[in-house]
């Protein structure tokens, strides 16, 4: 490949997919940890033939609109709700993602989530620094056991995998609910397949690990609130509309269900006057479930050899419309 083609990486990226990029096209980087404003975006696509770029920044057909040569947006997550996937395909461009590589890092994060929330580790922190230990009792702070409860886990692919491995460490009953069933999931981890009103009102925690799409939106609301236990906690590292944050922030206020765990939202960020801020049980973190510098590094390195195998006539390791690749060729 010859540097003749440009890129633009509208936000930081680690290394070794900015040098990697660098090395092969030129490249129009905006190196802040906020995303390159719209307006300027907009102007830095005209000439563009391809983009390196974290969820922050919105690929709809506005953009596209200003972007007659691009072949390639190389998105650095999984998911990938921030890109028109629909219109890019029109227009023969590829759509690439970056799943496996953060896979474990969500799923450690998953657990930390849980632990945090039944063990109530954010509210003791507060409590602590505020002065307000003064002696021990035997109500301070209890919460629920995470050994040996079950765990209930809404979509069983990778990220739902890991996390059923490590809830094994913990002695966990696993049940799952997927659109297919997994025998080879079932014989691994002992896990149980249900359909989700079982899955809801058996488990202690349940967690999430589905896309967003049209289907998945909502996916948890007040109905499904109303089915988990009073003493049961729900989880979610996978996007923010596959619940509904209303009921949720509801529920949880009313103590219909224990706490929640939310590292997603909808939208996001989320607003300043979110009831959810509000509220002691839940722990909430600001979309961070790959924030790990090696998966960091390895998201960049995948997305950069997405965005160049596509630049160069060649199959990306990951695409999400695979069909725009042979146009043309």
């Amino acid at each position: 490949m010859t540097p003749t083609f440009h890129v633009v990486i509208p936000q930081f990226l680690h290394d070794p997919g900015l040098t990697m990029a660098r090395e092969a096209a030129r490249v129009t980087y905006w190196p802040e940890d906020s995303p390159m404003p719209r307006e300027r975006l907009l102007a830095a696509v005209n000439d563009a033939d391809g983009i390196l770029s974290h969820p922050a920044s919105r690929f709809d057909r506005e953009l596209l609109n200003h972007a007659p040569r691009l072949k390639v947006i190389a998105n650095i997550a999984v998911g990938y709700d921030n890109v028109d996937v629909v219109a890019c395909t029109e227009r023969g461009i590829a759509v690439c993602n970056t799943p496996g590589v953060l896979t474990d890092a969500t799923a450690d994060e998953t657990l930390a989530l849980m632990l945090a929330v039944c063990r109530r580790i954010v509210e003791g922190d507060r409590f602590t620094r505020a002065g307000g230990w003064r002696y021990w009792t035997p109500l301070l702070l209890v919460g629920q056991d995470l050994t040996e409860a079950t765990l209930g886990i809404i979509g069983m692919g990778r990220i739902g995998l890991e996390v059923g491995r490590r809830a094994r460490g913990f002695r966990m009953r696993i049940l799952y609910h997927n659109r297919h069933r997994r025998p080879d999931v079932e014989t691994e981890l002992g896990a149980t397949y249900v359909d989700l009103p079982t899955l809801l009102s058996e488990s202690d925690f349940v967690t999430l690990h589905v896309p967003a799409t049209p289907e998945t939106r909502h996916l948890i609301g007040a109905a499904e609130l109303e089915r988990m236990k009073p003493t049961a906690y729900l989880v979610n590292a996978a996007r923010g509309s596959v619940v509904d944050q209303r009921a949720l922030a509801t529920a949880l206020r009313d103590r219909r269900i224990a706490g929640a765990g939310l590292d997603v939202f909808d939208p996001e960020p989320i607003a300043a006057d979110d009831p959810l801020l509000q509220l002691e049980n839940c722990v909430l973190m600001p979309h961070v479930g790959a924030a790990t510098q090696r998966t960091r590094q390895r998201m960049s390195e995948l997305a950069a050899r997405n965005l160049l195998a596509v630049l160069s006539g060649q199959t990306p390791p990951a695409c999400v419309n695979p069909e725009v690749l042979n146009r043309g060729r």
